[in-house]
């Protein structure tokens, strides 16, 4: 069993100083958690893999493809390989889970 908490996941990813912070790839998939602050401009480009998204925290909006949908605490959205996508308008600073199938490249 592997067994993480949220708050030392936060601590992980500033010391490497970054948005992104993977702590979990296996076979099949990779976890990883993302931070964006409110005001941060989203960079990430289309990805190879399908992912998950699942809000820990915060609140702003998502655009997949040319669907837009507001995201807060408990928000799950679906992304297919390949298919642009963006974080945007980030009142509150945002914690996101990330599931990537199969583990991202």
């Amino acid at each position: 069993m592997k067994e993480f908490r949220l708050e030392e996941l936060e601590a992980q990813r500033l010391v490497h100083d970054g948005a992104y912070l993977q702590f979990l790839r296996e076979r099949h998939m990779s976890v990883g958690l993302y931070a964006l602050d409110r005001g941060t401009a989203d960079t990430q480009q289309p990805h190879k893999q399908d992912e998950v998204y699942f809000v820990v925290s915060g609140r702003g909006a998502i655009t997949v493809g040319n669907e837009t949908t507001a995201v807060a605490r408990g928000s799950i959205v679906y992304v297919p390989a390949g298919v642009p996508h963006k974080f945007h308008h980030i009142a509150e600073d945002l914690r996101v889970m990330v599931v990537f199938a199969p583990p991202e490249s």
